[in-house]
C-alpha cells in the first residue's frame, strides 16, 4: 500500500524520439516529474509539446516501429517500466494504469458492443467469468452515470453521443480499478456543459476510488480547478513546474506567463484584441538546442544557444532558468 506521501510514479529525465525520413527526432527530452499518490498533476502546453507522446511512453503505447524510448527511467511504484517486456506492460495496462484517450470514437472498437468492450478488460485483467464481467461492466456504465446501463451495453459506440463515449471510455480506463489514471486530454472534442461533467465525474471516481490522475490539457482553467500540481511543456521540455496555486500566482517562465495571459478574461472591454504569442512551435526537424521559446521569439543572444537548466528558484517550484525567459 503506497501512502499519500508517496510517489506512485517517477519520471527520470525521458527521452523519445521518433524515427523519420529526417533521421531520430526528439520528441520528450529529459523530462522529469513525479506524481504523489491520491494526487492530481497537470500537464499544459500547446499543441506539439509533447505532452501525450510522454503519457504514451509511459505506458508504452508509442506508434511502432517509430516511436523508441531512448534513455531515462519510469518507475512505476519502483519497478521500471522502460525494462519491462510487452507482456509484463499488457498486464500492467488497463490493470494498474488506466489510459482515457483524447478521442473515444477513435480509441473504441465500431465493430464490438459497448458492453463487451467494457467487460473484456475485467476478462482479461480480472479472471472474470463472462456473466461475472457483464455484471461488473454494467455496474461500471452505472458508476460512470450511463442512463439505462443495461440497455446501454447493447448498444455500438455509433448509437452514443460523444459525451456517452467519452464516459463509456472512463469505464474502461476505470474497471478493474488502477492506482493510475492518464486521462489525455478527455474533454477537447466535448461541448463546455459535458466538459464540465466528465470532469467532475473524474474527480468523484478519483476521491472515491483514491488513485492519482495524471491530466494532460491546453486548457488552463480546466488545470486550475482539477489539478494539485502542474507541469508546464515547450517543445518537449519541461520549463516550469510547480503547485497549482504557486503556478497561477506566481509564473515565472515568459511561456508560462503568455499562456496565462492569453485567457479571456471577463472584465475585458468589448472587441478588445485578445494576447496571443507569436510564432508557433517549431517541429521536431527544427528544434533549437538552446532555449527553445528563445528560438521561437527570435532572439539569437550567446546564451540561447545553450540548453538552460531546470533550478529550483523556490520551495517545489522549478523553472527553466534562461536568462532571457527568467528574470528573478
Amino acid at each position: 500500500m503506497i501512502s499519500e506521501t508517496e510517489n506512485i510514479l517517477k519520471v527520470e529525465q525521458l527521452i523519445t524520439s521518433f524515427e523519420t525520413e529526417r533521421g531520430l527526432l526528439r520528441a520528450v527530452d529529459h523530462v522529469s516529474f513525479t506524481v504523489p499518490a491520491g494526487k492530481t498533476v497537470g500537464i499544459v502546453g500547446e499543441s506539439g509539446c509533447g505532452k501525450s507522446v510522454t503519457a504514451m511512453s509511459i505506458v508504452r503505447l508509442l506508434p511502432q516501429p517509430a516511436g523508441k524510448i531512448l534513455g531515462g527511467h519510469i518507475y512505476f511504484k519502483g519497478r521500471d517500466l522502460t525494462h519491462a517486456t510487452e507482456r509484463e506492460m499488457r498486464d500492467i495496462r488497463g490493470d494498474e494504469i488506466g489510459v482515457i484517450f483524447q478521442e473515444p470514437m477513435a480509441a473504441l472498437n465500431p465493430v464490438h458492443r459497448v458492453g463487451k468492450q467494457v467487460a473484456e478488460v475485467l476478462r482479461i485483467h480480472k479472471d472474470l467469468s463472462k456473466k461475472d464481467a457483464w455484471a461488473a461492466a454494467t455496474e461500471m456504465l452505472d458508476l460512470v452515470r450511463i442512463p439505462a446501463p443495461e440497455k446501454r451495453m447493447m448498444d455500438y459506440p455509433h448509437h452514443l453521443s460523444g459525451g456517452m463515449r467519452q464516459r463509456v471510455g472512463i469505464a474502461i480506463a476505470l474497471a478493474c480499478r488502477p492506482s493510475l489514471l492518464i486521462a489525455d486530454e478527455p474533454t477537447t472534442a466535448l461541448d463546455v456543459t459535458v466538459q464540465a461533467q466528465i470532469l467532475e465525474l473524474m474527480e468523484r471516481i478519483q476521491s472515491e476510488m483514491g488513485m492519482a490522475t495524471i491530466l494532460i490539457t491546453h486548457d488552463l482553467g480546466v488545470i486550475a480547478e482539477n489539478c494539485d500540481q502542474v507541469i508546464v511543456m515547450y517543445a518537449g521540455r519541461v520549463v516550469e513546474k510547480a503547485s497549482a496555486t504557486e503556478l497561477f500566482e506566481n509564473p515565472l517562465h515568459a511561456y508560462t506567463k503568455g499562456l496565462l495571459s492569453s485567457i479571456p478574461k471577463l472584465d475585458i472591454p468589448p472587441k478588445s484584441v485578445l494576447k496571443t504569442i507569436p510564432g508557433v512551435v517549431a517541429s521536431l526537424a527544427d528544434h533549437s538546442h538552446g532555449c527553445r521559446f528563445c528560438q521561437r521569439m527570435g532572439r539569437t543572444a550567446a546564451g540561447s544557444r545553450e540548453r538552460p537548466q531546470l533550478i529550483e528558484a523556490s520551495p517545489n517550484h522549478w523553472v527553466e532558468n534562461c536568462k532571457e525567459c527568467y528574470h528573478p
